[in-house]
């Protein structure tokens, strides 16, 4: 249903999203961005709206109070989500493991990969995305890692070749940089 990409040089990171919501027959654009900033946290998000609307609106989360931010991203950050999904009705349950859905998050000029049972990746590569669109945007995204294309055009372009590769991804984008 969307394409969301992300890209750190370590410094800077860049998040850019598509604007389609879809139910798998229907494509609609929508004007609520996919990508947003919330505090120090720059974030994109796929799976659903309302997961996206509540990390939005709902999440609490002060800024890494620590060095080690992956420790604070796996823990504090993660709970805090899993708090913000399950007060908003929208984390699920199953055979007891906990679901919510996937996003991309940037601080402190890092790049994370939340999955949906929570876990967080760190690319070594310094690009990511999620979506329906992810491997082609994956693919733009490593033509260009060695190129003196900034950030900021190669997350377009990232897109771009997602809404013409992908079924379920339209513009207009939303692409913001955090540092």
């Amino acid at each position: 249903m969307t394409c969301i990409v992300g890209i750190t040089d370590g410094h800077t990171v860049t998040i850019g999203g598509d604007s389609a919501g879809s139910d798998g027959w229907h494509v609609a654009v929508r004007s609520d961005t996919k990508v947003f900033q919330v505090g120090p946290y720059l974030m994109g998000f796929t799976t659903s709206y309302r997961m996206g609307q509540l990390l939005r609106y709902s999440l609490e989360i002060g800024e890494p109070d620590t060095w080690d931010v992956d420790r604070f991203m796996a823990t504090t950050f993660i709970d805090a989500v899993r708090d913000c999904l399950t007060a908003g009705g929208y984390a699920k349950t199953e055979d007891g493991r906990e679901e919510g859905g996937q996003f991309l998050v940037g601080i402190r000029g890092r790049l994370y990969l939340v999955d949906s049972d929570y876990q967080i990746g760190h690319t070594a590569a310094g690009y990511a995305a999620v979506g329906s669109g992810y491997l082609v945007a994956l693919g733009s995204l490593h033509s260009t890692a060695r190129s003196p294309i900034d950030s900021y055009s190669r997350a377009l372009m990232a897109l771009e070749a997602a809404v013409e590769l992908t079924g379920e991804v339209r513009p207009p984008f939303t692409v913001l940089q955090s540092t």
